[in-house]
């Protein structure tokens, strides 16, 4: 993208600079013609300035920021930061490239509903709900597909789903850990058994250390507490296997990526970048990771290897993204969960295949891969 946006100005200053040469070669006098140039060629690096300032593709004029959306722990932030690819993002286009932090998927839904966020990187559950409900925001990318960083923690009393009859179990509603725990009830008989209430991260571990809950479907780094005094029951890689698929997938208001398409692709450049450290420097990632998260290295690499990390051609795989012109499996996904979502009353209708085929948009994993 920046070698683009360097070409179009390299470009358009040698084509100014001929034009300055040209007109320069009149009865003027020397002095006076390079007063006259130095003054052309100074417009000329103004108005440089002023296409930066435009995406090159659609000539819309940047904002100042784009609005960034995360979870709380990310791991993506993390290296991101610490490469200091927001930086980069800033001094290749010209715009800050900003960073707000949630607590859950459903609070990121809140901020794209409040046109508080530009793009997010949040989980599958909740994109769900925030397509079937026409928040306006597209799917642009699959960050990962979630394992063993997210799991139901409860007391070291309970042994098996048996013994959670009775019991209080919280999670984040809405989140794509709350899908598993309603999809591990719904497996095991016991809907109408737990008392599944809904609690933010931070509120799980409060009430946790209270004694107020016996257990929690959630994730890292709050996961991690839980299972210092607890028990793992199930985690979302064993869900998977029995076909109930999480994963974590970066979105973009679909206005916003229309207008500033090289905004947005900067960003899934971004999430590429720290893919490609998880998947091929790992060392490296489970340093950064545990120097901004305030963990230790090993619990660093227990959330890395929690998750299944895909590479730029794996995105746009049959089984992910797929391409423009044959949308993939994740679409399928998408419309899997808002049907569950139907059926526990937190829907009241999912859209067709296509609906969900219509807010998966490969076009800026493909144009990476082009450049």
């Amino acid at each position: 993208m920046k070698k683009r946006i360097k070409n179009l100005v390299v470009l358009l200053l040698t084509f100014a600079l001929s034009v300055s040469a040209l007109t320069g070669c009149g009865k003027e006098s020397g002095a006076d013609t390079k007063v006259s140039n130095a003054d052309k060629q100074s417009k000329n690096v103004k108005e440089d300035k002023e296409l930066e300032r435009k995406d090159p593709i659609t000539g819309e004029e940047y904002p100042n920021e784009i609005r960034i959306g995360l979870l709380n722990g990310s791991l993506i932030d993390s290296v991101a930061k610490l490469e200091g690819f927001y930086d980069d993002f800033k001094e290749e286009t010209g715009v800050t490239a900003s960073t707000y932090f949630f607590e859950s998927g459903r609070d990121v839904n809140n901020a794209y509903a409040s046109d508080s966020v530009d793009v997010a990187t949040f989980g599958s559950s909740p994109i769900s709900l925030g397509t079937t409900n026409n928040l306006g925001y597209d799917v642009i990318y699959l960050n990962d597909t979630i394992g063993e960083i997210e799991a139901l923690a409860v007391t070291k009393d309970i042994k098996s789903s048996e013994d959670l009859k009775g019991k209080t179990v919280a999670a984040p509603f809405a989140s794509t850990s709350h899908y598993s725990l309603l999809n591990y009830l719904k497996s095991n008989g016991l809907e109408k058994d737990v008392n599944v209430i809904d609690l933010q991260p931070q509120d799980i571990l409060a009430a946790w250390e209270r004694g107020d809950i016996d257990g929690a479907y959630v994730w890292a780094p709050v996961l991690g507490e839980l299972k210092k005094n607890g028990n793992i029951l199930i985690d979302s890689a064993k869900l998977a296997d029995q076909g109930i698929l999480t994963a974590d997938l970066s979105t973009a208001n679909h206005e916003f990526a229309e207008k500033y398409p090289t905004l947005v692709t900067a960003f899934v450049d971004i999430q590429n970048k720290v893919n490609e450290i998880i998947i091929n420097n790992k060392d490296k990632a489970i340093e950064e990771i545990a120097k901004n998260l305030n963990i230790s290295s090993e619990e660093a690499e227990e959330n890395i290897d929690g998750s299944i990390w895909l590479t730029l051609n794996e995105q746009i795989d049959s089984k992910f993204l797929g391409t423009s012109d044959a949308k993939g499996s994740l679409a399928d996904t998408l419309k899997s969960t808002a049907d569950f979502h139907v059926t526990q009353d937190n829907l009241e209708k999912a859209l067709d295949l296509k609906g969900y085929q219509d807010k998966v948009n490969p076009s800026f994993a493909e144009a990476l891969l082009n450049n």
